[in-house]
């Protein structure tokens, strides 16, 4: 992995797309940025549906200009310490899920098997789409893939 910039503790953009500098984590920043997201997730489980749906779009749409701006600015395209895509990811999988740890556990590994899996088209995407779209994206169908799991298994065990 590219060094983590300076920048990231000095440049507000940079610090939201390495998720609050959780990206910065020597070993297994995506994993670590995960892991930040859940926090911010327990809040937003707490909203209405269409809330929550609301806030989801604008984390994307922001996203998409984060990590495309601090990816231009420090010259690496999907550094691994961008993580706002992981967060987006993580949020989406853990979308109309029940705020118990197991279940934020099992949309955690999920969403975590996907983005490091990369299953079609996520591979596909992450290779062709470029810019923040491009980083954004690949984590959006991790985390729709994850959401798809964790749905049938809360059918099967609810």
């Amino acid at each position: 992995m590219a060094k983590t910039p300076a920048s990231v503790w000095s440049n507000p953009v940079h610090f939201l797309a390495f998720g609050f500098g959780s990206g910065a984590a020597p070993v297994a920043p995506g994993t670590f940025g995960t892991l930040a997201a859940v926090p911010l997730w327990w809040g937003l489980s707490h909203l209405s549906t269409d809330a929550y749906l609301l806030v989801l779009f604008v984390a994307f749409i922001v996203g998409v200009w984060l990590c495309h701006v601090t990816s231009d600015d420090i010259g690496v395209h999907d550094h691994g310490g961008i993580v706002w895509d992981e967060f987006v990811g993580l949020w989406i999988a853990l979308f109309a899920v029940p705020a118990e740890w197991i279940w934020v556990l099992i949309g955690f590994l999920l969403f975590r098997l996907f983005d490091i899996w990369k299953p079609w088209p996520i591979a596909w995407v992450d290779k062709r789409v470029a810019g923040g779209m491009g980083i954004m994206l690949d984590d959006v169908i991790a985390g729709v893939y994850a959401l798809i799991v964790i749905q049938l298994l809360l059918v099967v065990f609810s």
